[in-house]
């Protein structure tokens, strides 16, 4: 039997996790919506998808530009918030400006995102909105300051969000080091070095990350939860 035709909006959906998704989408029948900073790329890489994927562009960061960007969509069923930036901060070496920057952008970007689509969203449970963290939320890297702080605000976003939705459902996903995106394409030693660390003894991949998406995008009784797909390593040190 063939999927029902919907509408999902994947913010950050030109590279990575979110591409993954949109493609898988697109394979559905879905009409799907990618955006970007870059108006023109995020365009380039709908048309490579397929003919029901289209791109738009716009700046998380620029929460004020969010709004107009997204007026001219019509209703939608799913919005997957996937855009990331990688921030190294410290508390010694603390840059003030990029930690403001990555928080505006995964917090206020984010809730501003939903905030322009709300009452677009279709409201029953089979709609939904998922946001996309990370493990750093909960295991800190050197580094990390910054990062840890919003994907674990992610966490607080989401239930609030689960209430102010209602019946739309909201759930999040915190990925490992996925080790097929383009952030870890050289660096195979530091992949099996965790690869040896996790206890299925390999790093987790895009298509796991869209496979663990599709369940939360699916399951109409998923709401207000939050997946960890790392293989495991959050329990490392129990094993």
């Amino acid at each position: 039997m063939p999927q029902e035709s919907r509408t999902i909006v994947i913010v950050g959906g030109t590279s990575g996790i979110g591409l993954g998704l949109a493609r898988a989408c697109a394979e559905r029948g879905w009409q799907v919506v990618i955006t970007g900073r870059d108006t023109a790329r995020a365009q380039s890489v709908a048309e490579g998808i397929g003919p029901n994927v289209s791109g738009l562009g716009f700046d998380l960061s620029a929460p004020e530009s969010i709004g107009a960007a997204l007026e001219k969509l019509g209703t939608v069923d799913h919005v997957v918030l996937s855009a990331i930036e990688r921030d190294r901060n410290t508390l010694k070496d603390y840059a003030i400006d990029r930690a403001v920057r990555l928080t505006t952008l995964k917090l206020v970007g984010y809730t501003e995102v939903v905030h322009a689509l709300a009452d677009r969203l279709r409201p029953r449970p089979s709609s939904s909105v998922v946001l996309i963290g990370g493990m750093a939320g909960y295991t800190p890297y050197p580094g990390s300051t910054t990062v840890s702080t919003v994907n674990a605000g992610l966490s607080g976003l989401m239930r609030s969000m689960v209430l102010q939705l209602a019946p739309v459902r909201v759930n999040t996903l915190h990925p490992g080091l996925v080790g097929d995106t383009p952030a870890w394409e050289n660096a195979s030693q530091v992949l099996e070095n965790i690869a040896s660390k996790t206890p299925t003894k390999q790093v987790t991949t895009t298509a796991d990350m869209v496979h663990g998406l599709l369940f939360l995008i699916d399951n109409p009784a998923v709401n207000g939860v939050e997946i960890k797909l790392d293989g495991g390593m959050h329990v490392q040190s129990l094993v």
